[in-house]
């Protein structure tokens, strides 16, 4: 019998006016049952100037945030680079390549979804969201950009509020961060 993973759900990232956020839910569910309405998906990483939040599952995108932070180590001030770095190794390395999880980064002049099939996209407006809820957030977050003068944090944050009223995976326990 396979037992299911613990996963976690909705993430979004903006950049808007000189500044980057990511807002994640905090539903973390086991199958179909809810076992935390507060996880964590969002670090701050390199010298605090790079944002990561995950969507899929918890333990394979924490493994997942030791080996990106290792590239952005090695990479200080390419984020573009540390993220290539990941998604190779991702993809080849026998072990990475079956972690269940994706990933949203982004610095002040980067933002990017890391996945283990090779992709690495930089969406061409600024806004990216992963994980169950990502139609709904990416929705919102476009529409509150065209169409109100919020900050990069509250767009982040309402667009997710907004997610978490018509996506049952993903809830309004939101945290944010902000570079």
């Amino acid at each position: 019998m396979t037992l299911p993973k613990i996963r976690s759900t909705t993430i979004v990232a903006i950049r808007h006016k000189g500044k980057a956020a990511i807002a994640g839910d905090g539903q973390l569910t086991y199958g179909d049952i809810i076992l935390k309405h507060g996880g964590k998906k969002i670090r701050r990483m390199g010298n605090d100037d790079v944002l990561a939040g995950f969507a899929g599952a918890a333990a394979d995108a924490l493994a997942l945030f030791e080996k990106f932070e290792g590239f952005l180590e090695a990479h200080p001030d390419d984020l573009k680079r540390a993220a290539v770095e990941l998604a190779k190794e991702w993809r080849m390395d026998k072990y990475l390549r079956n972690l269940e999880a994706v990933l949203a980064v982004c610095d002040k002049k980067t933002l990017l979804m890391i996945s283990g099939t090779g992709e690495l996209i930089e969406p061409d407006d600024g806004i990216l969201a992963i994980g169950s809820g990502a139609p709904e957030a990416l929705g919102a977050a476009r529409a509150l950009v065209k169409h109100t003068n919020l900050s990069a944090k509250e767009i982040a944050l309402e667009a997710l509020r907004i997610a978490s009223t018509i996506c049952i995976y993903t809830n309004d326990q939101i945290s944010v961060e902000e570079l």
